[in-house]
């Protein structure tokens, strides 16, 4: 155990650190010290390792201590910081949102690929800014896949969906502070089924007006959607990275998942591929024809999802693996 800290040095906090870490059997031990440490003294790693004599101040070392405490009992470090990268974008992340993963960075990778292979074959150069493209992110969470694309493709309007009040919340911080406020439109709805014309027409016109919280979609009347009313097929593409867990693997998840990341964003039914035949198909009413759709996979959901796009209304369907080799995204197009 760390001994109570007074007048230790970068060197020896960073040590003590880590070994409390390792002692309790924390992944990637020596990286959650060094970036827990780092955001108590507020450098970043190329002055922690040329300063390892320097004194850490008394108030500094014990929020180290008690941070390093919180990391050794399962809370991720993303929650304790309070922030992760994603696409070279520093994100704030809270309990109410799903910490980004490196492998969902491949659901842009294919978008963007997909956007360009789309141009080629129009006869126009590859680059694209997203001039004209209009964008839903499904299950936006943190913002993070509709901020990146906002990002890539300068010109394009995005909207961003979430069922949780409190996730679109901090995916609307999070598109403020990159300054992409103005360009992503927040609604509250599950998938996509509840997004109302004037949403769309609204993102699709390049509306600068941006609610101060993220906007309710109306109820729906009978069994009358707004997803069907009136043009509603005006998204150029569709991206998500769904709730793709199963329940039946929840006690399977490590700790820092199971008990601390959101059930809402990370459990899609019993098996875990339960809400992909939903958003196929409400994607295939929105999408113009020649629209496209990516999804993120969980790793073992390829063999229920594929064949949801094996339709009329569906071609150029691949999929692409991530650096484990698993089947991480899908993609199709719009007939």
């Amino acid at each position: 155990m760390i001994v109570d800290p007074e007048h230790v040095d970068v060197r020896t906090a960073l040590k003590r650190g880590i070994a409390e870490l390792r002692d309790a059997n924390v992944p990637s031990y020596t990286l959650a010290a060094e970036l827990l440490l780092l955001h108590v003294l507020r450098r970043d790693r190329a002055w922690l390792y040329a300063h390892p004599e320097e004194i850490v101040p008394g108030l500094d070392a014990h929020r180290f201590l008690s941070l390093i405490l919180r990391r050794a009992g399962g809370e991720p470090t993303q929650y304790i910081t309070g922030k992760q990268e994603f696409w070279g974008l520093e994100f704030e992340v809270t309990p109410d949102v799903l910490i980004p993963r490196p492998e969902t960075e491949h659901v842009i990778e294919v978008a963007l690929d997909r956007l360009a292979v789309r141009e080629v074959r129009e006869g126009r150069p590859p680059k694209n800014t997203g001039e004209g493209l209009l964008i839903a992110d499904v299950g936006t969470g943190s913002g993070c896949i509709a901020i990146s694309l906002a990002n890539e493709l300068a010109a394009a309007r995005i909207i961003a969906t979430d069922i949780s009040a409190a996730a679109l919340a901090v995916a609307r911080r999070n598109a403020t502070r990159h300054a992409f406020g103005d360009r992503i439109r927040f609604v509250e709805c599950n998938l996509l089924a509840d997004i109302a014309f004037s949403d769309v027409s609204a993102s699709a016109a390049g509306a600068q007006h941006v609610y101060p919280e993220p906007r309710r979609a109306a109820p729906l009347q009978g069994n009358v959607s707004t997803v069907d009313a009136p043009h509603p097929r005006q998204l150029d593409l569709i991206v998500s990275n769904p709730p793709y867990v199963g329940r039946k693997e929840k006690e399977t998840l490590m700790r820092e998942v199971r008990d601390h990341e959101p059930e809402i964003a990370l459990f899609g039914g019993e098996d875990g591929y339960e809400l992909y035949a939903d958003l196929i198909a409400q994607a295939s009413r929105r999408l113009k024809p020649g629209g496209l759709l990516v999804l993120e996979l969980g790793h073992n959901s390829l063999s229920a999802v594929q064949p949801l796009l094996d339709l009329p209304e569906w071609t150029n369907v691949g999929v692409t693996k991530d650096l484990a080799g698993i089947d991480r995204v899908i993609a199709a197009e719009r007939t």
